[in-house]
């Protein structure tokens, strides 16, 4: 490990444009759980369905209520930066790390400070009344411990925006983070486990050869890396300067 992670500060030493491509594993050492670990979200309760089931917008439109019941498992107002949400705010401040992409919701990234962050999925941070388009933070959802949350200006209900599963990625989002890895000098990829496309696709845009993965476990992309990391991603970012 520690040869590793000599070669992991060699690359980033000589790296200047930098980008993150994270997973559910960045979050999960801010004790935020991921769905299926043995920890994780469906296993700390019993549901009816699937997540996947759930999280659709099939399930939002046909049964709001047991939907949001659910969603609002996935909300940790508590939850605070660990060590790699800090390390990457820190090379950004620097100017060596110039973009973070995240498939988490949970807004860590720029609660450590990170300021040019790619949210894929979208963040529990907002959400909008899908009848006159005001804004909510997540306090609204949190302050009404269950039933559908309706806006206090019109009464239509308010939705959070995080994208379900049947729903489009923002091409806006998408582009941008097209862009910024195929720009990259150096991509470092952690705590995903690369399966959920169309995000996992990402990785084919990176033409460098500085593909650093760091994960728990294995994925199907760990041939293709430069550099294979197992570890806790918060431990090994870190330990870099």
């Amino acid at each position: 490990m520690e040869e590793k992670l000599a070669r992991l500060q060699e690359m980033l030493n000589g790296s200047k444009h930098i980008v993150f491509f994270g997973g559910a594993g960045v979050s999960t050492e801010s004790q935020i759980p991921d769905f299926r670990s043995s920890d994780g979200i469906y296993r700390q309760k019993q549901f009816r369905h699937p997540p996947e089931v759930m999280l659709s917008h099939e399930f939002y439109m046909e049964h709001p209520g047991e939907f949001f019941d659910f969603y609002r498992t996935m909300l940790f107002p508590d939850a605070k930066p660990n060590a790699a949400h800090r390390k990457l705010a820190q090379w950004e401040a620097e100017g060596r790390l110039k973009a973070v992409i995240t498939q988490n919701i949970d807004g860590l990234h720029q609660m450590a400070g990170s300021k040019t962050v790619y949210e894929l999925h979208g963040s529990v941070k907002r959400n909008y009344c899908t009848s006159c388009g005001a804004f909510y933070d997540e306090s609204l959802l949190l302050e009404k411990t269950g039933g559908i949350p309706h806006c206090e200006k019109c009464g239509g209900t308010v939705k959070p925006d995080v994208v379900l599963y049947g729903e489009g990625l923002d091409n806006t989002v998408i582009n941008h983070a097209v862009e910024a890895i195929r720009e990259a000098d150096m991509l470092i990829i952690g705590g995903t486990s690369l399966v959920v496309y169309p995000a996992a696709g990402l990785i084919h845009y990176y033409e460098g050869n500085k593909l650093v993965l760091i994960n728990g476990n294995a994925t199907s992309y760990d041939s293709k890396a430069d550099l294979l990391i197992t570890g806790r991603i918060g431990e090994v970012l870190g330990a870099m300067k």
